[in-house]
């Protein structure tokens, strides 16, 4: 990343919160991740949104996750409820020099963090992205019931952040209930599809509130992540990416926004690019990637034709045929060693592979 980043413990009042910031110009991005994850779950994508942008990226630990410590003049379990963490996150942010304008990003319970802080600054906060992010209609007395009877993570400096959460939890659903999100605030509420073991009717409980909170003004935008999971930024990057862009776009003047649009689509074709090589990989066939291999072979790109064989027996660690073609592959990059024992595989796999018995006789 050609960009400056600052990695940095910032004191809040007696205790550190630590900060990652990809430096930059414009509106800043702050990402809020879920519950139980750091800051640096976003990293995967951070890279290519600066690089179109070229604004201001911030990510961070809430207290007791990560690098980030716990205040140590707070002494009861309810005082480090999401009042608490909101207060450190404008402190750190105020220190660092980022408490204007700004574009927030949640995932999961990052959600109830951005529609609180939202709440209290809506003129500074200019657009919205959430990513499966929290709704508090979601949470009623029925849920937290169940949630109440799940076990309390232990109170240990590795897993202080979770106990926190945990033990907070319900006092910050009530706290919810009774904030809004502010209807100024344009927002792109994106969802994973897919159920992940729900009742039926908790499942429901969560398409209707999303549906609401959609339906209820004019400038949010519903987005269906068909095919991802809840962590949708990792499964589908691209779709991530473009959105968090095109949000930026909109706090822009006519001719930054036309100059970005530009970047845009070339950023769009490079993605294109690369999730058909990841598909490429991934989703072909134990065939297809075979003739892959070859035709690398023929066209002088030995290593990454072995990287393809190689990924091929990864995939396929039952299938002979792979690790006879991988054998035969290292034999020509003139690695008899490596190419023996991926012939005695293929043999060991299907004993009547009498090619890879040949090929044996004549090198061992």
């Amino acid at each position: 990343m050609h960009s400056q980043q600052l990695d940095t413990l910032v004191d809040i009042g007696g205790y550190k919160m630590h900060f990652k910031i990809i430096k930059g110009e414009g509106t800043p991005i702050l990402f809020e991740s879920g519950a139980g994850n750091e800051g640096s779950v976003w990293d995967n994508i951070l890279e290519r949104i600066q690089k179109v942008t070229g604004t201001t990226l911030i990510t961070y630990d809430r207290t007791g996750f990560g690098q980030s410590e716990v205040n140590p003049n707070l002494k009861n379990d309810i005082d480090f409820g999401i009042i608490n963490g909101i207060t450190e996150l404008e402190t750190g942010l105020s220190k660092l020099g980022y408490d204007n304008e700004i574009i927030l990003v949640p995932h999961s319970y990052g959600g109830f963090y951005t529609t609180l802080y939202a709440s209290k600054h809506p003129e500074k906060v200019k657009y919205v992205v959430r990513i499966d992010a929290n709704l508090v209609d979601v949470y009623t007395d029925d849920v937290l019931n169940i949630m109440a009877q799940q076990p309390t993570p232990p109170k240990s400096p590795e897993t202080l952040g979770n106990y926190y959460l945990y033990k907070t939890y319900p006092e910050t659903v009530k706290l919810l209930r009774e904030v809004k999100f502010p209807p100024s605030v344009p927002a792109i509420d994106i969802t994973s599809p897919i159920n992940r073991g729900y009742p039926d009717e908790y499942w429901t409980l969560i398409k209707k509130a999303h549906k609401d909170f959609v339906d209820a003004e004019p400038n949010r935008i519903e987005l269906i992540a068909e095919g991802s999971g809840h962590y949708i930024f990792k499964d589908n990057p691209a779709l991530i990416i473009n959105t968090i862009i095109k949000a930026y776009a909109e706090t822009l003047d006519e001719n930054s926004r036309n100059e970005l649009y530009k970047k845009t689509l070339d950023n769009a074709i490079e993605l294109s690019i690369e999730t058909q090589k990841a598909n490429a990989l991934y989703n072909h066939s134990e065939e297809d990637l075979n003739t892959w291999g070859y035709n690398l072979i023929g066209q002088g790109e030995m290593e990454k034709a072995l990287e393809v064989f190689k990924l091929n027996t990864m995939l396929f660690p039952n299938s002979s045929n792979v690790y006879d073609s991988y054998g035969e592959a290292l034999l020509i990059a003139d690695k008899k060693y490596e190419a023996i024992k991926m012939y005695e595989k293929s043999i060991e796999l299907n004993p009547d592979n009498e090619h890879g018995k040949s090929v044996l006789e004549i090198k061992q």
